[in-house]
């Protein structure tokens, strides 16, 4: 039997984190030669190996935590030295930092025995420079050999990457069997009672880098919350270290920061993933979305290339070093990719919710062009059959088939399983295109561009060709298709995109209501979140990548487009899945984690090879606490809207630092309901809660 080569599991690895450098470990801290395990900067894995032994043993491991919001923290026991009794005696602590261009270790043993303790401390080091692409694939590169010079300092160098590690005070083991093993050693020595620190850092020279860490602190204020249930806050502690974390920019242009998608597969540019984590961002302030507008604007596509998928007005997907080859999954991407359907609207939906919390018009004029660019490629490109709709088609035959943010190949199935055949017409693609087009009009209305009119009546006939074409007969009544396939059939599986389609615009009120109604299923909604697809659906599997796992950011986004068309009970119901799985994951949320019924098991399942930390199911914890205090501002209209989420269920939650057009804003809401904003710009003047819808009774 032919062995399969698999994609590396992380579900147990402890990270640390500080864009562009992420460093994977077990759960005792050791980076083992094995799996996923390393230093990663940028595309590359520059470390493969840091194994801690004392006197050629390993340690016991005790315990593990967080060192700030780039570091970890172990804690192990060498229970051969010291006093011989029962209690440990001599502990060591491992404190682990990521950095912009590289890692620092520390390591702390203490003695609290009674006599002296003499031992031999090393760190067996290995590096392989394995692009990200080979590591992910399950494939392993040969082991470089290691260089020495200074003492105490390694180097290996190969692809233009020099990767350096020095440590002071330690002898260096580099020759014969070691030159690829090489080990650091140091004596120790300690009196009774004492203590010492060891020290080694590794450093990363990489010019050909296409992203690096910025520098200077958080595009974002860090707001004070207080809340009744203290997993809002707690998620929202770790989501803020984590997004501190992720932050890059693209290298020349160190000034506009972006977030990086997720470690370690997606430590980089997408379009996709770094517009909805700024979107999501944007009660924090509007820098991050100016940041990432500015970078996704400087690529936006200026022709047609069939091989890279780009077209004029086009907003990149990703952006590499090299060309990325998964060859087990047919897939040969460029450097700089444009195969995504709905980048390019989400870059006009951001412009227009950060113009409406109040990035100014400073901000915005120079974007307008790129605007009218956009919206050109909707216009021109986006529908090539010309049937009204938004499609995509992979035409090289090693692009992604699919590309919508669901871009596994088997993503989009029917009801009874079967694949979808492209062209596809994707559903909440279809809302992102209705919401654009009316955005895009009113920044051009407002900024005395020509063209308005035009995007209104494409919106308009949109939703009407929509209404025709994706409505189909369910089990809980009339649902939104997932997709329409090459001969223009519905894909008539119940999925989580249809909770995209809230706030677009594309549904009616009573539409509306009714995908309220399908998302609270339990075939949908009965696992710590929303499934991506419902249980009764033949393709259904909890562990499916996007055919019935749980993603963080989709349930945030669907949540958040619940709260705000008014559905309290439906959107309080996602909103307790999404905290009692924070509870679950430490509060580091994963990209996603499997859809098991919670009756089957008490805690979600850990996909395991789900991204962790990544930006948006970070940015999510944002999106939950806007969704709390009900805020919604329209700086243009002077006006902020006030419907808060907390209250009789959620609890009071009290919110002070805020952003309302570069403004400290704070929101109380008291557990009745009541919310209270102070610190509005005096142009803003908040209005009256809208009447709640009463809930929907829960089908199941």
């Amino acid at each position: 039997m032919i062995e399969r080569q698999l994609q590396p599991l992380l579900h147990e690895l402890v990270g640390a984190v500080f864009a562009p450098t992420s460093a994977l470990g077990d759960a005792t801290g050791q980076i083992r030669p094995t799996g996923v395990q390393g230093v990663f900067h940028a595309d590359a894995r520059v470390l493969s190996r840091a194994e801690l032994r004392v006197d050629d043993r390993e340690l016991e491991s005790l315990t593990r935590g967080d060192d700030g919001p780039h570091g970890a923290h172990f804690v192990g026991l060498a229970r051969w030295l010291g006093d011989p009794v029962p209690d440990p005696t001599v502990r060591v602590d491992r404190l682990r930092r990521a950095t912009r261009n590289g890692l620092t270790e520390e390591l702390r043993i203490v003695s609290t025995a009674t006599v002296g303790v003499r031992a031999t401390v090393t760190i067996d080091l290995g590096c392989d420079l394995a692009p990200i692409e080979v590591v992910k694939s399950g494939g392993a590169a040969a082991a470089l050999e290691a260089k020495t010079g200074q003492p105490g300092v390694l180097t290996w160098s190969a692809e233009g990457i020099t990767v350096t590690v020095t440590a002071s005070g330690a002898d260096v083991l580099a020759t014969g069997e070691r030159t690829t093993a090489p080990r650091l050693a140091w004596p120790v020595e300690l009196p009774p009672g004492g203590e010492t620190v060891l020290r080694w850092q590794l450093t990363v020279e990489d010019p050909r880098a296409v992203v690096l860490g910025p520098t200077g602190d958080p595009e974002w204020s860090r707001p004070e919350v207080t809340a009744d249930d203290r997993r809002l806050v707690r998620l929202l502690d770790r989501s803020l270290d984590d997004l501190r974390a992720l932050r890059l920019a693209e290298t020349g242009a160190p000034e506009d920061v972006f977030l990086g998608a997720g470690v370690p597969w997606f430590l980089t540019l997408f379009g996709r993933d770094s517009l909805w984590a700024a979107r999501m961002m944007l009660p924090l302030g509007t820098d991050l979305a100016a940041g990432t507008l500015r970078v996704l604007a400087r690529r936006q596509g200026t022709r047609i290339d069939p091989a890279t998928g780009e077209a004029p007005g086009k907003i990149l997907h990703e952006l590499r070093r090299h060309e990325l080859a998964l060859p087990e999954h047919g897939l040969r991407l460029p450097p700089a990719y444009y195969g995504t359907v709905d980048a390019t609207m989400l870059w006009v939906n951001l412009l227009h919710d950060a113009w409406r919390w109040g990035l100014s018009a400073e901000q915005i004029e120079p974007l307008l062009p790129y605007l009218e660019a956009a919206l050109r490629w909707l216009g021109e490109h986006a529908d090539p059959d010309g049937d009204g709709l938004v499609e995509y088609i992979d035409t090289t035959g090693h692009g992604l088939s699919n590309q919508g943010w669901k871009d596994s190949g088997d993503a989009v199935r029917f009801h009874d399983g079967s694949l979808a055949t492209a062209p596809i017409v994707l559903a909440e693609v279809q809302g992102y295109a209705h919401e654009a087009a009316v955005n895009g009009a009113a920044l051009l209305d407002a900024f005395g561009r020509p063209g308005a009119d035009r995007w209104r009546e494409h919106a308009g006939a949109l939703a009407r060709r929509f209404r025709d074409s994706f409505w189909v007969d369910g089990r809980y009544g009339p649902q939104p298709a997932l997709a329409l396939d090459r001969d223009k059939r519905p894909v008539d599986s119940l999925t989580s995109n249809i909770g995209h389609l809230l706030g677009t615009g594309l549904l009616s009120r009573e539409e509306e209501d009714q995908v309220a109604k399908l998302l609270t299923t339990d075939t949908l909604a009965g696992g710590f979140g929303l499934r991506t697809m419902s249980t009764e659906d033949a393709g259904f599997s909890p562990l499916s990548y996007h055919c019935g796992s749980i993603w963080t950011h989709d349930t945030a986004i669907v949540l958040a487009g619940l709260a705000r068309a008014g559905h309290r009970e439906a959107a309080l119901g996602l909103a307790e899945g999404l905290l009692s799985a924070a509870e679950a994951f430490d509060y580091r949320m994963p990209e996603l984690y499997g859809g098991d019924d919670r009756s089957l098991v008490n805690r979600p399942v850990p996909y395991p090879a789900a991204c962790r930390p990544q930006a948006w199911a970070a940015a999510g914890a944002v999106l939950l606490l806007q969704a709390a205090t009900g805020l919604y501002p329209d700086v243009p209209g002077g006006t902020v809207r006030l419907t808060p989420l907390a209250g009789p269920e959620l609890g009071a939650v009290t919110v002070n630092g805020l952003r309302v057009a570069n403004t400290p804003v704070d929101v109380a809401v008291d557990r009745t309901g009541q919310a209270t904003v102070n610190g509005l710009p005096t142009s803003v003047t908040p209005t009256l809660p809208t009447q709640r819808r009463q809930p929907s009774p829960r089908p199941h």
